[in-house]
């Protein structure tokens, strides 16, 4: 690594991802208060982060299905029983 081109607090940074529960060790200088043990018994700085390559659907190749019916199953789901009333 070329001296004086890194910020003094460029150091070793666990990434833990929340939602997966899997963390990586980076180099980084992301600003961190707080520490986590890791699993080679050292206490690394941690940064909380929501999606990592361990959660994101394009790299664990799981789909998330928001909508499986289309817009004229959305109209018969809401509007549907009115046409079922009976006239007198």
């Amino acid at each position: 690594m070329k001296k004086g081109i890194h910020p003094e607090n460029y150091r070793t940074v666990l990434f833990y991802d929340s939602n997966a529960k899997q963390g990586f060790l980076i180099r980084s200088c992301a600003r961190t208060t707080t520490t986590m043990k890791w699993e080679d018994g050292h206490e690394y700085p941690v940064f909380m982060c929501d999606t990592s390559s361990a959660s994101h659907p394009y790299y664990t190749g799981k789909t998330r299905q928001i909508a499986n019916e289309g817009r004229a199953s959305d109209f018969v789901n809401r509007y549907g029983k009115f046409g079922t009333l009976k006239s007198k």
